[in-house]
């Protein structure tokens, strides 16, 4: 934006020759460039999840748009407007109300009773509607009067400049100032995608503050035929051709000022039958296949055909998560979400597994694995140091893409809490960040690495832990025990959300038992640190060994340091279990539920004692997904949110009272019955399902800007 505003603060003393032949050197380099995506973005055909087609089942829409620039331009409407009634078509033109030219009354009853449409193009035509808030507030109120005066429904912006979570203030149905990917154009962030999409606004209920998005997709005839010099109209055919083929919508916009109906051709126009030859081309080749529409027109009908819940999105969220992105329930529960609804969704973490150092696609989430995750961590100086190099390399990430395509937000996910300041430079930029607390670190680092509880250490951490959930604008916590420790350390009510580890059921539906041996497996899936209480499973199993013969241990995941495993298959050896103890290692999160489904128990045998009193268990939850009868250990966290006849518990730390407890449900069917069906019943209701919503609209409402009145300090919508 600052070189946009310096640009245009000196354009008027550049001579034409000189910043066309400018113009044309960098978009001849980036044309080149950008070869891959330009003219056409294959990502930006994808069909939006739910799009419903268009009216009559047409193929395509055809949308034709027009901006108005100078009073060159202004002289020529009616030519452009007999040129496309000869071939049958409406259009939108989008006016400047001050400065450049007068709108006449007159001009404006022509356009609208030919059937056309008036839409308003920015305030003034001088780049700098975005340059402030302020600024852009105030046009804003002049650029509404104007509207309502024209009655005109849709805005653009002048040379597409753009910032849609302030353009809710402009109380418009649709606006389009964005492109499915121009790289020429001075801010070339493309939406990539050829169709509508919703801009929802703050606390959106349906219509609440949002507003239709209408891409143009077709080049504009400046860049072709000015700049790039193209002497036909053949890349217009081609993207005409190509949109058409993926069924979206065909937006062009075009500029009067540039075309020339007779007569000398000045040094910025190209001939009016370019112009011709696509609306001719169009009306032969595809006639009664698409949908001609004015952009009024489209956006009303994507409001009326596309439900609320079910509008594409197209923001652009970042995750950063010290973590291994493909066995992250949590984390991918949220990128998919918004992925799902149409959003850009860019998550940097590491890898743990197999995945390789690199960029991929998951889910159509891009993920950037920039560090290899070594999980035997002997002490807390080199868990630091990990984390500290993941958090300058991911604020490097960060910075450079929001500079290629800057973020609408910032969503980071603790453990560490210092990892949201790798979102300084779009936070400096005024985008929003998130700090989602998995686990309070202070607690967790006294239970993990034996800091005392009072100790240099975690004051340090408590103090780090403050100045974290200060520079995040909002924190999202794992259960309401945190949330009222947060609350205790500060944190305002307000700022604060809490999302559990809800089961997400397009990956934790119901899967099919497939084993038929005679084993007892018992399964746990997580972390091996001291706080799960997995050498009391162990221990547990022991006592069982004579009464239940074929009952095995299988344990899944890894981490709690480097003798974790050695510590429990020591303890397995002593116990004499000759190999009912099987170390499992990493699986996909897609696969751990076909395990649960092939289990006869699921366990979870955290100490109360420890850290695992207060952290909630999500394996719990993906237990019951699966029908699996859950033993847990009687914590705090766990009796908050689940009674008995959910979960058969016993006393934290008494593995005689958890081989009992086993033992229990093994030979009461009825039991096993009971705790099933409650458990499938609270897993249902406790889904993703039923708080998705209600993270789509954290992120809506955090992501739109809201303007305060200096004087009166209120919002203006």
């Amino acid at each position: 934006m600052f070189l946009n505003r310096f640009y245009y603060t000196l354009k008027p003393a550049i001579p034409w020759n000189v910043r066309m032949a400018l113009r044309r050197l960098r978009a001849n380099s980036q044309r080149r460039d950008h070869a891959n995506v330009w003219p056409i973005d294959e990502a930006a055909g994808a069909t939006p999840p739910g799009w419903p087609g268009w009216p009559d089942g047409k193929k395509f829409s055809l949308v034709l748009t027009h901006d108005v620039e100078w009073t060159k331009g202004l002289d020529r409407i009616g030519q452009v407007m007999d040129l496309e009634m000869k071939y049958g078509f409406r259009s939108a033109f989008n006016l400047i109300p001050e400065r450049e030219y007068r709108v006449s009354e007159s001009l404006r009853k022509q356009i609208a009773e030919s059937g056309f449409e008036i839409g308003v193009h920015g305030l003034h035509h001088d780049g700098k509607l975005f340059s402030s808030k302020a600024e852009f507030a105030a046009r804003a109120a002049k650029i509404r009067e104007y509207a309502r005066e024209w009655n005109a429904v849709g805005f653009r912006s002048p040379v597409m400049l753009h910032k849609l979570a302030w353009q809710h203030l402009l109380a418009m149905e649709y606006d389009a100032s964005t492109f499915d990917t121009d790289p020429f154009e001075p801010q070339p962030d493309g939406v990539r995608t050829i169709f509508p999409f919703w801009v929802p606004g703050a606390n959106d209920q349906g219509d609440g503050g949002g507003y239709v998005e209408l891409p143009y997709t077709i080049p504009q005839d400046h860049t072709l035929f000015v700049v790039l010099r193209e002497p036909n109209i053949d890349i217009w055919k081609q993207k005409l051709d190509w949109v058409a083929a993926r069924g979206g919508m065909a937006l062009i916009n075009t500029h009067p000022d540039y075309m020339c109906f007779g007569g000398p051709r000045g040094r910025d126009e190209f001939p009016a039958s370019f112009y011709e030859e696509f609306l001719a081309y169009a009306q032969e080749k595809y006639a009664g296949a698409f949908w001609h529409a004015l952009p009024r027109e489209v956006a009303r009908y994507y409001k009326k055909a596309v439900p609320p819940g079910q509008r594409n999105s197209r923001k652009r969220i970042c995750m950063v998560a010290y973590s291994n992105y493909d066995n992250d329930a949590r984390i991918r529960r949220c990128a998919e979400t918004l992925v799902k609804r149409g959003d850009l969704v860019d998550v940097v973490a590491i890898t743990s597994g197999q995945e390789a150092i690199g960029m991929d696609q998951v889910a159509g989430v891009t993920v950037n694995r920039i560090q290899r995750r070594n999980t035997q961590e002997r002490n807390i100086w080199t868990h630091a140091f990990r984390n500290l190099r993941f958090l300058l390399a991911s604020a490097r990430v960060v910075a450079r893409n929001h500079r290629k395509h800057p973020y609408d937000l910032v969503h980071v996910h603790n453990m560490p809490d210092t990892l949201v300041y790798a979102a300084w430079y779009p936070k400096l930029a005024g985008v929003p960040v998130i700090l989602d607390v998995h686990d309070l670190v202070p607690e967790l680092y006294a239970s993990k690495f034996g800091a005392p509880k009072n100790g240099f250490t975690v004051r340090f951490l408590q103090k780090l832990e403050k100045n974290c959930l200060a520079f995040a604008d909002h924190v999202i916590i794992a259960n309401h025990i945190w949330e009222e420790t947060l609350l205790s350390r500060g944190v305002p009510r307000h700022k604060l959300s809490v999302f559990l580890n809800h089961i997400d059921p397009a990956i934790f539906h119901r899967r099919p038992r497939t084993r038929t041996d005679d084993r007892f497996l018992i399964v746990f899936p997580g972390t091996w640190q001291w706080h799960q209480g997995l050498d009391i499973a162990v221990e547990a199993v022991a006592l069982l060994k004579d009464r239940v013969p074929q009952a095995e241990l299988h344990l899944y995941g890894g981490g709690g340091g480097a003798d974790a495993q050695n510590q429990l298959a020591n303890l397995s050896n002593r116990l004499g279990l000759n190999g009912r103890v099987k170390f499992c290692g990493d699986v996909s999160l897609n696969e751990i539920a076909g395990v649960m489904a092939n289990a006869d128990i699921g366990i979870v045998p955290k100490r109360a004692d420890s850290f695992g009193n207060e952290a909630y268990s999500t394996k719990i939850m993906e237990y019951m997904s699966q029908g699996l009868p859950v033993v847990a250990s009687r914590t705090k966290i766990d009796t908050y949110y689940f009674n008995d006849s959910q979960i058969r518990f016993f006393p934290s730390g008494d593995s005689q009272a958890m081989a009992d407890a086993i033992l229990e449900v093994k030979e009461n069917p009825a039991l096993q019955d009971s705790l099933r069906r409650n458990g499938l019943e609270y897993a249902a209701s406790n889904d993703w399902d039923h708080r998705r919503q209600a993270y789509l609209d954290l992120v809506d409402s955090l992501s739109t800007e809201t303007f305060v009145s200096i004087s009166k300090q209120k919002k203006v919508f």
